[in-house]
């Protein structure tokens, strides 16, 4: 099965060769294929009726490297869409359907990026970002807004910040990197010329690079750590939508894993930041 094949209509195709058990899971995922894309394999066995190890034999029969993978394949499966749009959404969807058809997508890529999410780098990744000196966060296009929010999360913990979305202040500051330094760079797809360009500057130096992006890209591949995402969505043909919302909660993630790091030493810190908003908001009127 070739990356553009529709698994859905490969599963029905395929019914009257399966076995028994393959059925049942085959038959379980198209009564409701959404609902098989958020579920866990325990959740797809008792609904198909067999073991889990059945279900994961069954993934590996349609070229996936488990249920996870599989599951990914799924979701690619289920939607097509308004080119330049969004893929989960069709020229005839009025308000009844396209608000949740986004939703749907977006849950589903959350789920599927939560299921996939590198432990072990995002372990990795919060050491780093804990014991910098100085942290630069990179983007480019809508990534350059997810790494404002970076900034907007990270200034707290006591350490100096910089959002950067210029690419000439990008090699400008790569080239002045040093011991202590990390340079995070955000980019969905990892194949922006200048942002790796820049990574392999910062390589050049003393400084750290880490990276936010797909596995196996030439920026993952540039990049001293890599938290490795894999978002369904062709950036090239669609709008960003769902990879956008993957990347901020993985940076949520990051952020809560500084504030635990920290231990409750950085409460007061940020007990202050919080309270300073205060005599900005009206009175609320619970």
């Amino acid at each position: 099965m070739d990356q553009d094949s529709n698994l859905l209509s490969v599963l029905s195709a395929a019914l009257p060769e399966l076995n028994k058990s393959e059925t049942k899971v085959a038959r379980a995922i198209l009564e409701d294929p959404e609902t098989a894309t958020r579920s866990s394999i325990a959740v797809l066995a008792a609904a198909a009726g067999v073991s889990e190890p059945s279900v994961n034999r069954f993934c590996k029969k349609f070229e996936a490297t488990g249920f996870p993978d599989f599951k990914l394949k799924l979701a690619r499966s289920l939607v097509s869409g308004v080119r330049y749009i969004s893929r989960a959404v069709e020229m005839d969807d009025g308000i009844d359907t396209y608000p949740k058809k986004l939703f749907d997508n977006t849950i589903t890529a959350l789920m599927l990026a939560r299921d996939q999410l590198p432990l072990a780098a995002i372990e990795r990744a919060v050491a780093y970002l804990a014991q910098a000196r100085h942290i630069y966060f990179l983007g480019l296009g809508t990534s350059a807004a997810v790494a404002h929010d970076a900034e907007h999360k990270f200034f707290r913990f006591k350490v100096p910040v910089t959002t950067c979305t210029d690419p000439l202040m990008h090699r400008m500051l790569a080239a002045g990197g040093g011991a202590g330094d990390v340079f995070f760079f955000i980019s969905h797809t990892g194949r922006t010329e200048t942002l790796v360009e820049t990574a392999q500057l910062v390589r050049s130096t003393e400084a750290t690079v880490v990276s936010l992006t797909a596995e196996g890209s030439p920026l993952a591949q540039a990049s001293h750590l890599s938290i490795d995402l894999s978002v369904s969505e062709n950036t090239e043909e669609y709008l960003p939508m769902t990879s956008r919302i993957v990347q901020l909660v993985v940076l949520d993630v990051l952020a809560t894993g500084m504030t635990l790091q920290r231990g409750e030493s950085i409460l007061p810190h940020l007990a202050r930041i919080k309270d300073s908003l205060k005599s900005t908001r009206f009175p609320s009127e619970d």
